[in-house]
């Protein structure tokens, strides 16, 4: 039955460690579960949220109304906001997946001993995924979506701010689950908004959990990087940047910086600051700034920025470090690619970066050099997104160094063992 908000009077220990038991039941049964099976579950799932569009997006002006009166900013209430195109898009990711490949019991690689052991890793889900989020309910949809194509059970705990949105389409998905023979527990989320259920579920909930993945601000990434007990996918903020050189084409340059500022600021892959080589001043500054601002953007830059156009605002050091998430960038002119790269790797988050250039020796060295989970060349930054890279979705991007980085999607929700055939040698 659909979970419902948590009644103060029940205690969350005892519900978050059920919870956690019926994950890690569902779990033994969707690692052996069909490719078929699993794709007839994702249909269903897609079709379920076509048809409650109406019921999601009456929970998702209450989310709103709520946030309006609590005097959340703009880009805030964007990710917030559901309307029928964007729940047509999370059925459409859910799709998507289906149509991608099954990872699990694919072999990664095999070779023969000659002792006449045939070895393969393959494949396998990772188990129970935590899933913490913030504003975000698409989220809800691409994390269920992503988690059952791998076959992994899914704990969500969303934020207070899309509680009911979130609640009302996980209740959805888990009837479809359930409808198309798939046990109910594959799909949970928290019925409380209620911060302690943060911290059990980074305790691993008796050991349910397999690995945390949070997706929000850098405090909740950091609570989560600190408290943990079990792995995390580090999803930490978007400081992208983009860096414009004097052979870029001015039209193309123009295009990708404002699109990577202003397509959708709030978003983690938004550019937070421009880079232009001192060379491309006086070509190429002038006309990106005037498109902007004419964009609506407001532009914070050092003085060499600040002389080429008075509407220029000063950046201070703490702009080169900031994620606005707002019609906000910041801009600097450097001394070159040297320069550019140097800045990168003192001020970015390690999430997106991207170049323009015509030179394909400064592109190759900046995508070899620039240290970040995503490094693009004469693209947006707002191509940071695994539906865009052809994953369908994606839980998030994945900044660290371990397991996974980048987005994370269905080949980067699973591990793999070793599965070893012999003729019955012996060890000597």
């Amino acid at each position: 039955m659909p979970l419902p908000a948590q009644d103060p009077a029940v205690s969350l220990e005892p519900m978050m460690l059920y919870m956690g038991r019926l994950a890690r039941a569902a779990a033994a049964e969707l690692a052996v579960a069909t490719t078929e099976q699993k794709n007839a579950a994702l249909e269903a799932m897609a079709a379920a949220l076509e048809a409650g569009t109406e019921k999601i997006l009456g929970a998702n002006a209450k989310d709103l109304e709520a946030a309006e009166k609590a005097g959340r900013d703009a880009a805030f209430l964007d990710r917030l906001r559901l309307d029928e195109a964007r729940v047509a898009a999370m059925a459409k990711g859910l799709r998507e997946v289906a149509d991608l490949p099954d990872p699990v019991s694919q072999t990664i690689a095999s070779w023969t001993r000659p002792n006449g052991l045939e070895i393969a890793r393959v494949r396998v889900p990772l188990g129970v995924i935590g899933m913490i989020y913030e504003s975000r309910p698409n989220v809800t949809a691409d994390a269920s979506g992503l988690c059952l194509k791998s076959g992994n059970a899914v704990i969500l705990r969303s934020g207070s701010d899309s509680f009911l949105t979130s609640l009302v389409i996980a209740n959805i998905l888990t009837e479809a689950i359930k409808s198309a023979g798939l046990p109910g527990g594959t799909i949970q989320l928290v019925p409380s908004v209620d911060r302690q259920a943060v911290g059990f579920m980074l305790g691993g909930l008796g050991g349910a959990i397999d690995v945390i993945v949070p997706r929000g601000g850098k405090s909740l990434v950091e609570r989560v990087q600190t408290e943990a007990r079990v792995p995390v996918f580090a999803h930490l903020e978007g400081n992208c940047h983009v860096y414009v050189d004097e052979t870029a084409p001015l039209d193309m340059a123009r295009d990708v910086v404002v699109n990577a500022k202003m397509r959708r600021t709030g978003i983690c892959g938004a550019a937070e600051t421009l880079l232009v080589s001192r060379a491309a001043v006086d070509t190429h500054l002038t006309p990106i700034i005037d498109a902007l601002i004419e964009a609506g953007c407001e532009v914070r830059g050092d003085p060499d920025t600040q002389h080429t156009d008075s509407r220029v605002r000063t950046a201070t050091d703490e702009d080169w470090d900031t994620e606005y998430l707002a019609p906000i960038i910041a801009v600097k002119v450097v001394d070159g690619l040297d320069d550019a790269i140097a800045h990168i790797a003192e001020h970015s988050s390690h999430h997106t970066d991207a170049i323009v250039t015509a030179d394909e020796a400064a592109a190759a060295a900046f995508l070899s050099r620039v240290d970040s989970a995503i490094v693009l060349h004469n693209a947006s930054t707002q191509f940071a997104d695994g539906g865009e890279c052809g994953m369908g979705a994606e839980i998030g991007i994945a900044t660290g160094r371990f397991h996974a980085r980048g987005p994370v999607g269905v080949e980067q929700l699973t591990t793999f063992k070793f599965v070893v055939r012999g003729p019955g040698p012996t060890r000597p």
